[in-house]
């Protein structure tokens, strides 16, 4: 199985708490109350950089000797998707931490199929193409994900130092 580790420089706990300290501040902004239910969904969903499902969460709660049922759970993630604070995975109905809550823009991913990680772009250049794409095309976009599955770079690096098997 491959690594899921974050690069050895990530600071993952740093990375959680800066999240947590933005979702505060964009409700504080927005009057939206970050309660401690919803507080704690968003620091399970930042807890790795690969995208969790909702009953990951609840499951998850359960070990945190909290009782909470899946509409819940729902509800918060509802809140934290309206509130910019999460981004939905659709093709894995799973959820991943947007690090800039505050910028309005579209959802692109790259998912890794080796690791599991889900990495967001903010590509302007990608959404005005996706945009003047549809428009030519006479649709009006609404919500637009963009995820692009393949291979990391560290997974990418694995693989490659694989032997591969020829075919003969």
């Amino acid at each position: 199985m491959p690594d899921r580790r974050p690069p050895d420089d990530h600071d993952h706990a740093s990375c959680i708490e800066d999240a947590l300290s933005e979702a505060e501040a964009v409700c504080a902004e927005r009057g939206a109350r970050l309660t401690d239910l919803r507080r704690r969904v968003l620091e399970l969903v930042w807890t790795s950089h690969e995208p969790v499902g909702a009953y990951d969460i609840l499951s998850r709660l359960g070990g945190d000797g909290r009782r909470a049922a899946p509409p819940t759970v729902y509800r918060a993630l509802e809140f934290l998707l309206e509130n910019g604070l999460v981004h939905r995975i659709e093709s894995l109905n799973a959820f991943v931490g947007c690090p800039s809550p505050k910028a309005p823009h579209s959802g692109q991913f790259l998912l890794c199929t080796g690791c599991g990680t889900a990495t967001e772009l903010t590509d302007g250049a990608i959404q005005s193409a996706v945009s003047d794409a549809a428009s030519r095309a006479g649709f009006r976009t609404g919500h637009v994900t963009l995820e692009i599955k393949g291979l990391c770079r560290h997974c990418a690096g694995t693989a490659a130092a694989k032997p591969r098997a020829h075919a003969h």
